[in-house]
């Protein structure tokens, strides 16, 4: 015989059963509800099935799960979309820059010497009075040190030593020592036109290998131009 004590028993352990069973549905239905519609419907009808029937999920329940199911099936395709879309501005990013290999970039990278001068663009400290060019090769040692004009004009350097004789090819870098009423004050960047070799994605962003092999972010190159 059942009681109406017994008959409460039932209920409460029916509907922490259905409970525990609605919760774990729903967690699984949330780890999935981005990926797979069919399966969130199957989910949502087990739980239907396993609804206390003494205590059944309210209508408005449901109404607030498919809601939420749908605005969140319309952010992941809003999402594939801006994916799809950042793809397409890579590919056409890369096509674009693709046409600069072969130029000319203004960078700070080290630059490579074949014995044609160099275009470099001095960029001293507002202060100065006097500035000294100073050239490093490949492992960084001092190989010249000349006096330029305290400007931003563009300076041609020859790439020969104070005899007259051509430096040996390869990598060089730049830097200019600034002074005031012969005092020290700064060492700035000097930035050097060099060739382009190749153009190479990498992540989110667009590498340039220079001819000195150094590799510069496309955001970086300060200035292009055609080959002199």
């Amino acid at each position: 015989m059942v009681t109406a004590t017994t008959a409460t028993q039932i209920a409460t352990t029916a509907t922490a059963s259905t409970a525990a069973t609605a919760t774990v549905v729903e967690e699984e239905a949330n780890s999935v509800i981005s990926s797979d519609f069919e399966t969130f419907l199957t989910m949502l009808t087990v739980q239907l099935q396993n609804q206390d029937p003494m205590n059944p999920i309210e209508s408005s329940d449901y109404a607030v799960q498919l809601a939420t199911f749908s605005g969140v099936e319309q952010q992941v395709q809003t999402n594939d979309l801006l994916r799809s879309l950042a793809s397409q501005m890579g590919v056409m990013g890369m096509a674009q820059i693709s046409g600069w290999v072969g130029m000319e970039a203004r960078t700070d990278a080290p630059v490579h010497f074949d014995g044609a001068p160099i275009t470099l663009a001095p960029s001293p400290d507002g202060s100065a009075d006097q500035a000294f060019l100073i050239v490093r090769d490949a492992s960084g040692g001092v190989v010249q040190t000349t006096e330029v004009p305290t400007t931003s004009d563009y300076v041609e350097w020859a790439g020969v030593d104070d005899n007259g004789d051509p430096f040996a090819s390869g990598n060089y870098s730049f830097e200019l020592e600034n002074f005031a009423y012969d005092e020290y004050l700064s060492t700035t960047t000097v930035e050097a036109y060099g060739h382009i070799s190749e153009a190479r994605a990498d992540g989110a962003n667009t590498v340039l290998v220079m001819e000195s092999g150094a590799e510069v972010d496309a955001e970086d190159i300060s200035a292009l131009r055609e080959p002199a």
